[in-house]
């Protein structure tokens, strides 16, 4: 967890960096335009990749995230990789002081995320998996999966 009162000149820097270039993906397109920009903010995204335009990615730490070849991101997702840690939530305190914690995204090759999904902190999408429209992904989906649903659930696995 990292205490904002020892912020640095540098990290306040990089911070403005990564939420100015969060911004404007917002209104980038077409999504290769979308694409660079994000790889501008931090996020490793391998080649043939595309992510959408009003895709969310992180904008604590972007560079948590690692986006495989030729994954499709599409519209209205969002990738987070923090979350408060409840653990330390206690009556009569207010949610907000429970401090962060973070984990990393891992989307791997192939994998397709659909329409306004939500892929939780610490999840990895295996390779060819395919992530169904607004579905909610708290834990990690096998290679060449179907799930969806809030939470999402593994419908079907190529090869079973």
């Amino acid at each position: 967890m990292s205490n904002p009162e020892h912020r640095t000149l540098k990290s306040i820097i990089i911070g403005i960096w990564i939420r100015f270039w969060s911004i404007v993906a917002q209104f980038t397109f077409p999504a290769q335009i979308t694409t660079m920009v994000h790889r501008l903010r931090g996020v490793h995204i391998g080649r043939g990749s595309k992510v959408a335009r009003s895709v969310l990615i992180d904008d604590s730490k972007p560079n948590l995230v690692t986006i495989g070849r030729d994954v499709w991101v599409t519209a209205g997702c969002q990738l987070l990789c923090h979350q408060r840690d409840l653990k330390y939530y206690r009556k009569d305190m207010p949610v907000k002081a429970c401090p962060l914690k973070y984990a990393p995204i891992n989307i791997k090759d192939g994998a397709h995320i659909g329409i306004g999904s939500i892929i939780m902190p610490g999840v990895t999408i295996g390779r060819g998996a395919v992530i169904g429209a607004g579905s909610v992904v708290t834990k990690d989906v096998p290679d060449y999966s179907l799930a969806l649903g809030v939470p999402a659930r593994i419908v079907k696995t190529l090869g079973e």
